[in-house]
């Protein structure tokens, strides 16, 4: 395929991608849902699972390989803005003073599907194809755990914040709770990611370079950062020179993340935590937010999808893989986060209805699968089946939180805990 051929075909791609992502998302938003959700359900659709079972020769002419690893670079830099998006919107102070709570719900959100996620291992090492040869048992359950345990950390953002809950106790227990049962996760995949290559320096290098980021973002980083953020507040405008800076600071993340070993996700997210809020950081939001979801996430999920074979999964093995995954990540997720919240001392509504909040994976555990299939921990049938678990946990979310959570004249009641 020449030059020419190959941009007309990725803008012709894009252009397909664009409409499945905007149609699927618009139908899900009918039916009560994210739109996020249709744009999963719609990167599914484009894979080998349905336009590629049905017209399989047209979803390769579509999709040919030659294309495939601009895709993938073009999915990694949507899913860096993203978390850097994510990372610029959330409000450390509403861990700080939820601080208790929050990280007996979260543990509990980390420690049970851990502690399921052994068996589970245990069982699914007698089957052929669903790790790689090289994956320690320690290694399949810290990935399994990894997987049960994520959070759609930024849904149920927008769940709470679209529901009015983002002032109340539960809202800010949620996700408080949410962001640090995910930076737990996120830090026992990057121990199973680097330790896959087997070389303890690099596993080293991992936890020295994670511990290095850490203490630098708790202890320096918006000092050091709001050399970016005071030239436009003194100013009172966002000038071109003043994003110069803040595009070679993000890379710097990326790349620092990426060079210890870690997904570069951690050094995005990592980033806009550490911006001072502000003029810059508003601006930063109102520009990223309507271009990165709408635009860009789209790729990832065609990305994701394209590696997602349900035809596996309907097969006797993949049906009984597919519910005792998902018996163990209700489980293990939501009923565990629902008891830890009744024992902090929320009522039975809110405390159903943060449990059902928690138990959506969403877009967080679709990176995480593609970091694990990347890394050769998984094969396609566990890829798919954890897809598969990860669009019916996100897509419950919302019926659920709508049947078991708070009603509406209780939404803004300021719920006791025992803090």
């Amino acid at each position: 395929m020449s030059l020419p051929q190959l941009v007309l075909h990725l803008v012709a791609e894009y252009g397909l991608i664009l409409c499945a992502a905007h149609l699927f998302g618009r139908l899900a938003v009918r039916l009560g849902q994210p739109s996020v959700v249709g744009m999963m359900v719609a990167g599914v659709f484009l894979g080998p699972s349905a336009f590629g079972h049905f017209a399989p020769s047209v979803q390769t002419w579509c999709f040919p390989s030659e294309t495939l690893k601009i895709l993938q670079w073009c999915a990694q830099l949507g899913v860096g803005l993203y978390l850097f998006s994510t990372g610029l919107d959330f409000d450390v102070s509403l861990v700080a003073r939820r601080t208790r709570a929050a990280v007996s719900i979260s543990l509990a959100g980390i420690l049970v599907p851990f502690l399921l996620a052994w068996p589970l291992a245990c069982w699914l090492e007698g089957q052929t194809g669903l790790f790689a040869d090289n994956v320690a048992l320690w290694q399949r359950i810290l990935f399994l755990g990894s997987a049960i345990a994520i959070t759609a950390f930024p849904m149920l953002v927008w769940i709470v914040r679209e529901r009015g809950l983002a002032g109340t106790s539960m809202g800010a227990l949620a996700i408080a709770a949410g962001a640090i049962n995910d930076a737990l996760a996120w830090c026992i995949l990057a121990l199973v990611v680097s330790s896959i290559s087997g070389d303890t320096s690099l596993l080293l290098l991992a936890a020295l370079g994670a511990a290095v980021m850490a203490v630098f973002c708790y202890y320096w980083g918006r000092r050091i950062l709001a050399v970016l953020t005071e030239p436009v507040e003194a100013a009172g405008c966002v000038r071109v020179q003043n994003l110069i800076p803040v595009i070679l600071v993000l890379a710097a993340f990326l790349g620092f993340s990426e060079w210890i070993g870690l997904h570069a996700v951690f050094g995005g997210f990592l980033c806009g935590l550490c911006l001072p809020r502000g003029r810059l950081t508003e601006w930063l939001r109102g520009k990223l937010d309507p271009v990165v979801g709408p635009f860009l996430l789209p790729l990832f999920f065609t990305f994701s999808g394209l590696n997602t074979r349900l035809d596996l999964v309907l097969s006797m093995e993949g049906l009984q893989v597919l519910a005792a995954v998902l018996v163990i990540s209700v489980l293990g997720k939501g009923v565990a986060c629902w008891g830890a919240a009744r024992f902090a001392g929320m009522d039975n509504a809110s405390a159903c209805g943060l449990g059902a909040l928690m138990n959506a994976r969403g877009l967080m555990e679709l990176i995480l699968l593609n970091i694990g299939l990347s890394a050769g921990i998984v094969g396609p049938l566990l890829f798919s089946v954890l897809v598969l678990m990860a669009i019916l946990t996100t897509f419950a979310a919302t019926p659920l939180f709508n049947w078991l959570g708070p009603k509406a004249e209780t939404k803004d009641e300021r719920l006791k805990t025992k803090d």
